[in-house]
Order: C-alpha cells, then structure tokens, then sequence
C-alpha cells in the first residue's frame, strides 16, 4: 500500500468501506439481526460520503497547504461528531440505552474511515 496515489484514495476508501460493511452486516445476520436494524446501512453510507468529502477537501488542500491538513481532518472529525449526536443519537437513545450492538452500528464505520483518512494524512504530511 505504500505506493498508494491520492487519486486512487476514494476508489480504495470505497473498496475498505464495502468489506468493512460486508463483514458487519455478515457478523449482524449471522446472529440473526437485519442491516435495517440499528441504522446500520445508514451510517457506513454516511460515514462513506462524509469521508469522500473530507478526503477531497484534504487531497485539495494536500496539494497546496499541507500546514492545513491536520485543521481539515479535526474539522471533518468534529462535523461528523456533530451530525451523529443530531440524526443518529436519538434513534440509539430511544430505549434509555445505547446497546454494543448500536455503538457498533455508527462507530466500526467511523473507525474504518478514521483510520484510512489518518493513514493519507500521515502520508501526506511524511511527503512533505
């Protein structure tokens, strides 16, 4: 992977996110749940697209302002904190508690996207 270019990254982030959701959703049946419980399909998509846009505003920026980058993937970070707490906390909420299962739905694809866009920016800035 170490020859990665950023222009092949949201073609691989797409690829990692797919497997990541097709173990989850794997592990989720397997034990007799649905990929409509829980929001699952619904937070590996937004944390997909969010990641893509973050990813682009980064490869954008990677170009010019590296001293930049780290501000862009806090920034990214945070939006997706925040619209989690909006849309997605609720749902999980709804019951008095947030079950394992419920915080696994939102925060694997939020792990998974964390950590390929930390791997570009760790990239990025190396290459520099």
């Amino acid at each position: 992977m170490a020859s990665l270019s950023f222009k092949q990254a949201p073609i691989l982030l797409l690829l990692t996110m797919l497997l990541g959701f097709g173990l989850h959703a794997g592990l989720v049946l397997n034990f007799g749940g649905s990929i409509n419980d829980h929001l699952l399909w619904q937070a590996y998509l937004f944390n997909l697209l969010a990641a893509e846009i973050i990813l682009a505003v980064m490869l954008k920026i990677a170009a010019k302002q590296k001293d930049h980058l780290g501000f862009i993937f806090m920034g990214g970070s945070l939006l997706k904190f925040l619209f989690f707490f909006l849309f997605f906390y609720p749902d999980y909420k709804a019951d008095g508690d947030i079950s394992t299962v419920e915080f696994a739905a939102f925060f694997v694809p939020y792990i998974i996207a964390l950590s390929f866009k930390s791997f570009l920016l760790l990239k990025s800035l190396n290459q520099a």
